[in-house]
Order: structure tokens, then C-alpha cells, then sequence
């Protein structure tokens, strides 16, 4: 006699904020030694957020560290590439105990950075390709993107850092952020993003962007349009904009920002959560 299939559990986590976080723990500011990054992401994946995280971030040059720390289950690898594309090859022979999730090289020449993607990478490993915001400035950016748009690989784009300068206004990430969009070009983010909502770091000063403000600005191709949600600092008016998305809205949304990196995963779990947008406890009450 055949039975109907047992449906899966309904993930805790919205489909809005499913892969999103990838674990940049080792990178400023975070700088959490390797030897405890690792049981760290191996925790994060294996509890109820699971969903919302992505890979474990590292450079090309902590491989061997990396390697020597990663005892066990076979772990999901990001590989940072600051260097460009001369590290490629050398990354990806390093990386051979993991399983590389993606390669995020970083460049000043997008087009010999697609050609060695193209030679090196193996065809089922996503890759982003990153270069400094002083290039894509003018017409230096639709440059960049029209060459990313023609090829399998995806724009990145740094959002935050160590320093004032570092942090992109929202004209400037407005501009890459609709240029993607118009282009149908997806992209993934990078530092300074682990909080929801845009806000004045209390300590720095710096202005920092939140992840909220870029998932909705992600479906505006109008870049004015996109700098108002962009500027936006109410969590409140976000949280709500958030709730009104369609199916249609949140996959047009993710397939555009892809995954941001986080030097803390708790962060914006804590900051969905108080928002309203995220159980801090989807356990049933009955079953505590």
C-alpha cells in the first residue's frame, strides 16, 4: 500500500533571510582566531538558524591554518582572494579538504579576472568578482557590470570597513545596487552590514547601512528611489515595507543581493528579532 510523502518541515527561517549570512567571523572587525571560527560555524550550523547562514569565509592565506583547525565533517569554504587572480590557482589546490561554497576574488581588471574564473574554476563553484570603489566611479561602473553581466559570475561590492572612508553613502551604493538590478547582474555584499537598520555607529561615528535597507532597495532599478530606502532609519517603517513583500518580490529581491558577509551572525539574528521579522525561540512552548 503506498502512502502519501511526509511533507518537510517548514523552515524557522523566511525565505527573505534564508543563505544570507555568510560567516565572515576571521575578518576585521570580528579578527575571531581560526581555531575557534570553526566550532563556532559548525555550531551556527547545526542550530535552528541554520538556514540564514552561509559558508565560512576565509582568506587565501589562512588556508593551511584553516585546514589544520577542521577536524571532522567536511566544511563549506568561501574563498576570499584579495590578492587577485594569481592566488586562484594556488586557493583552490589549498582549499582541496573543503568543500568550496564560492570564490570571491578581488581585482583592478574585471575582464582578466573573468578569463582566469573562466580557465580555473571549477564550472559548479559560484564566484564573485569585486573591484576597489574608486573604479566605479562614472562611467567606470557600468564598464565593470556590462563585463560581469556577459559572463557566469556575480559583482561584489564593499560596504563598510575599518574606516570612515570605507562606507559607501547611499547615492554611491544606490548607483551599483540599480546598475546591477537594470542588468539583471546579481551581487553580494561585504562588511559593515551585520546590523538591519541604517544608523550612526554610537562609538565611530561611521555611517552604517543595514541589510533591511539594501534587500528592499534591491528590487528599484530608479536610483533615487533606491538612496530613499537606502537612507531610510526607521525599523519600524522597514520591518513593515519587509512584511508587504510578495513571493514574487522576495525572489526577485534575493536572486539580485545574493548573500552579505558578517563578522557576527548573532547580530542580525538579534536585530530580526527584535524587529518582529525572526523567532528568537521557535520551539513550541510544549516541547520545552
Amino acid at each position: 500500500m503506498s502512502t502519501a510523502p511526509v511533507p518537510a518541515a517548514a523552515s524557522p527561517v523566511p525565505p527573505l533571510f534564508q543563505g544570507l549570512f555568510d560567516d565572515a567571523a576571521v575578518f576585521p572587525p570580528g579578527n575571531l582566531p581560526v581555531a575557534d571560527a570553526v566550532p563556532a560555524h559548525r555550531a551556527h550550523r547545526t542550530a535552528w538558524y541554520a538556514d540564514a547562514v552561509g559558508p565560512l569565509l576565509c582568506g587565501a592565506g589562512r588556508l593551511d591554518e584553516l585546514a589544520a583547525a577542521a577536524q571532522g565533517p567536511v566544511l563549506r569554504v568561501g574563498l576570499v582572494l584579495p590578492g587577485g587572480s594569481a592566488e586562484l590557482g594556488p586557493a583552490l589546490a589549498a582549499a582541496a579538504p573543503f568543500e568550496v561554497a564560492g570564490v570571491e576574488l578581488a581585482t583592478r581588471d574585471a575582464r582578466e579576472a573573468v578569463a582566469a574564473l573562466d580557465l580555473l574554476l571549477p564550472p559548479d563553484v559560484p564566484a564573485a568578482v569585486e573591484l576597489p570603489r574608486e573604479l566605479l566611479r562614472g562611467d567606470g561602473l557600468d564598464e565593470v557590470l556590462d563585463v560581469l553581466v556577459d559572463s557566469p559570475y556575480r559583482a561584489k561590492f564593499r560596504t563598510g570597513g575599518v574606516v570612515a572612508g570605507a562606507f559607501p553613502d547611499e547615492r554611491e551604493l544606490a548607483g551599483f545596487l540599480t546598475g546591477c538590478a537594470q542588468r539583471g547582474l546579481p551581487y553580494k555584499c561585504t562588511a559593515g552590514l551585520h546590523n538591519a537598520v541604517r544608523h550612526t555607529d554610537p562609538v565611530t561615528g561611521f555611517e552604517h547601512h543595514g541589510f533591511l535597507n539594501v534587500l528592499l532597495a534591491a528590487q528599484e532599478t530608479d536610483p533615487a528611489a533606491a538612496a530613499e530606502v537606502l537612507a531610510e532609519r526607521s525599523g519600524e517603517v522597514l520591518a513593515k515595507a519587509v512584511r508587504t513583500l510578495s513571493d514574487r518580490q522576495v525572489t526577485v529581491v534575493r536572486n539580485s543581493f545574493t548573500a552579505f558577509g558578517t563578522c557576527s551572525i548573532a547580530e542580525p539574528l538579534d536585530d530580526l528579532a527584535a524587529l518582529g521579522l525572526l523567532s528568537s525561540d521557535p520551539t513550541p512552548q510544549e516541547d520545552r
